[in-house]
This record gives structure tokens, sequence and C-alpha cells, in this order.
């Protein structure tokens, strides 16, 4: 007999009754909420015994609180992964949700969506991307969408920047530590490629993340202000390799437009033209 839902075993079959609890035709304890049995009687050898079982209301109940256990730790487990996850504070609290959606940011947009979506996917084929163009123009934000939202899914992610990185490995002298670190995440962000040291020691750091993270056969998403034909026509025989490695896994995608700190910029000295009457500095 399955005994699934038995809490105890009572001799007697005697049980205190909760309120609205009544005593049904075959002696058994009925709920006085859902009207399903609160009592079975199971026969084990010669003797048969009265047990308390789980109602369905109760039954409900519990399915309830594990539910909202659940759903807490993973809320635990969502904020340690977001502590753990290196992002700039001005990021943490981005979401598609909050994207300027414009004409010539749209197909962008629609893009990381998908690729969040999609990153199972992604994932399996190892598959980055790199987001290049002018300064301003979203880059940044874009690549933070697509680690917020696998994050609110538990997906772990860091997002940091090659200047970053190269500070952390030189104060720290860790450097296959720190690597090991970056690549336990399902997705590393990578910010501002072209903005490090062009010194032997850095550019060989940077090679030294891109390769093992590529070796680990996980993606990454790079950001960079520079040009895409200047990544693969490039003769510096330490920049081409950095280069090709990371056209090896990531998908190139131009973010251009207009920038969005220059248009906030112009807001705010409109703002304040307004508010100082027109007064302007010249």
């Amino acid at each position: 007999m399955d005994l699934t839902g038995v809490l105890s075993i009572s001799e007697s079959g005697a049980e205190r009754l909760a309120e609205g609890d009544r005593i049904g035709e075959d002696g058994l304890v009925y709920c006085g909420k859902c009207g399903s049995k609160k009592q079975l009687r199971v026969t084990f050898g010669d003797k048969t015994h009265v047990v308390r079982c789980v109602c369905k209301c109760e039954s409900k109940e519990i399915e309830e609180r594990k539910r909202q256990e659940e759903y807490e730790e993973q809320m635990r487990r969502i904020n340690r992964l977001k502590e753990a996850s290196m992002m700039d504070k001005k990021y943490r609290e981005v979401t598609f949700d909050k994207y300027e959606v414009r004409e010539e940011n749209k197909k962008v947009f629609e893009m990381a969506k998908k690729y969040a979506d999609r990153f199972q996917d992604m994932y399996k084929k190892n598959q980055g991307l790199l987001l290049y163009g002018p300064v301003g123009t979203g880059k940044s934000f874009t690549a933070a969408c697509i680690g917020n939202y696998l994050l609110n899914n538990a997906k772990p992610v860091i997002m940091t920047s090659f200047v970053k990185i190269l500070q952390d490995i030189w104060e720290n002298d860790r450097e296959a530590e720190y690597i090991t670190i970056l690549n336990s995440a399902s997705l590393l962000i990578v910010d501002d490629l072209g903005t490090e040291r062009e010194t032997d020691y850095a550019l060989e750091k940077v090679y030294n993340i891109i390769d093992s993270r590529v070796r680990a056969n996980k993606p990454m998403i790079i950001t960079s202000n520079l040009e895409l034909n200047d990544m693969m026509e490039c003769e510096d025989i330490r920049k081409k390799r950095i280069y090709d490695r990371i056209l090896e896994c990531c998908y190139p995608v131009y973010v251009g437009g207009k920038s969005f700190r220059m248009m906030k910029a112009a807001q705010r000295f409109d703002e304040m033209k307004v508010f100082f009457g027109g007064v302007v500095h010249g």
C-alpha cells in the first residue's frame, strides 16, 4: 500500500479534532475545510491501525511553503551571485526594461535580448559577442542588460574591465588563481578592450585571459571602442593574436548612433540653462 502523506501512526486511532473537522460514517476524521480524509486504515499482518494522513488543503499548504522556501533560497543565491559578479554599482540595476530603444539601436536591443533568452544554446556553442563602436553608444549598458538578465535567472556572471583585471593581477600577483575565478562564471563580460596600457606585460595578460576563456569553452562578451577593421587588419602581432582569439568565438556587433552621454549632457545643459534664467557662460 502507498503510504505517501502518512505522518504518524496511532494505536488507538484517537486524534484531536481541529475546528470544523468531523468524524465520518467509517469512523475516520475528515477535514472541515476541504472534506478529504485526515486518517486512513492500514493493515500490518493481522492488525489494523488508524494512521494520520495529509488532507488536500494541508498538502497544498505544504507545497506553498516549499515553493516559498525554494523562491527565497533562489533569491539568496541570486544576491550572492550579484555580490560576486564584480559588476560596477552603476550597472547592477540595469535591465532590458530600462533600455532606451531608438531606431538606430533597435536591432542591437533585439539581438541582445535574443542572446540572453537563448543563452543555454549560446553557452553550449561557446558563442560570445564583440560589441564595438564609438564612445557612449550603449555597449556597456547592453552587455550589463544581458548580464543582469542571466544573474536574475541564477546564472553566474562576472562583469569587469581589462584595466581592472590588470590592476588586480598586478596588486595580488596571483594570475592563475584570478583567471580561475573569471572562468568559474557561465558568462564573462569584459569592458573596454583597447583602453589598457600597450606594454608587453599588459598585452600578454590580456591574451592569457582571452585564451584561457576560449580553452575553457565558455562564452564571453567583449566591448570596445576599436574599429572592427582595425582589429582584423592589425599588424602588431602582440595585439593581432588577441583580436584573432576574440573573433574566433565572439560575433561582432556594431553599436552605433548618437552618444547617450552627449545627449544626457545636452539635456542637463538645457535644464540648467532654464534654471539660471538663460544665463550661459561664454
